[in-house]
């Protein structure tokens, strides 16, 4: 009973708003659903991202090289260090030009300078960046909204609040009950601003959090990388 009456309460502070606070209302109310729609996805992104991730970091942890996933045609289609894999692992076959189709690639063994491992290095931090690009997709809208959304809320209170002043001014009616409603009105902006920008915070914090971690793992795997060919297939200079 009392979410009705608050509900009915802030829907007639809305009617009893003027036009610039009720169109302040609306774009907070667009830009909620934008946030929303936003976060959602880009959690529901994250998710998949961390589960495929632990598969493949397990299978290369299983691999004795750090071709074998990438020669035996492995594939993880949501996990963004598998392409980061993928660029190193191309950048390896074009600087020793062979062909990943042999059979006994692994078996001949491969020889790689410390120059030739400093390129597919480069390559797999690369594609690192562009990732990591792609997984911040719509963090900064959401953002945009936790940031604009109070100051929006409080453009249209204090908006309200002149135009009350101003009407009461006019009539020449300086009482409570003159005042009250476009107050009321004015301080809904406020409101719908706090309600739009609290829940865009936690979530913006939430996602940027789990960006982190992807991103810290991402980086200690491109090291990994690195440290598995000159484990295996550096030479001495």
């Amino acid at each position: 009973m009392m979410s009705f009456h608050l509900a009915f309460g802030l829907f007639h502070s809305f009617l009893e708003s003027t036009f610039p606070g009720q169109a302040i209302v609306v774009m907070l109310l667009v830009g909620s659903a934008f946030g929303w729609t936003a976060m959602v996805a880009r959690g529901n992104r994250l998710k998949h991202v961390k589960q495929e991730s632990a598969r493949f970091y397990s299978a290369f942890d299983h691999e004795p090289h750090p071709l074998g996933l990438f020669l035996k045609g492995h594939r993880f289609s949501e996990c963004p260090a598998y392409r980061v894999y993928l660029r190193g692992c191309e950048a390896a076959c074009r600087v020793l030009a062979i062909d990943k189709a042999d059979p006994l690639l692994l078996e001949r063994g491969l020889q790689l300078s410390g120059d030739q491992i400093l390129v597919i290095r480069e390559a797999a931090e690369r594609e690192l960046a562009d990732q990591v690009l792609n997984l911040e997709t719509d963090m900064q809208l959401i953002a945009t909204i936790t940031t604009a959304a109070p100051f929006l809320g409080l453009l249209g209170t204090v908006w309200g609040v002149m135009e009350a002043f101003a009407g009461m001014a006019v009539t020449g009616t300086p009482t409570l009950s003159a005042v009250a409603p476009g107050i009321s009105a004015a301080l809904l902006t406020t409101v719908v601003g706090l309600l739009v920008a609290l829940p865009s915070l936690i979530g913006y914090n939430w996602l940027a959090d789990s960006l982190r971690k992807q991103t810290v793992a991402m980086d200690n795997f491109v090291q990994k990388l690195s440290g598995e060919f000159h484990l295996n297939c550096a030479t001495e200079d």
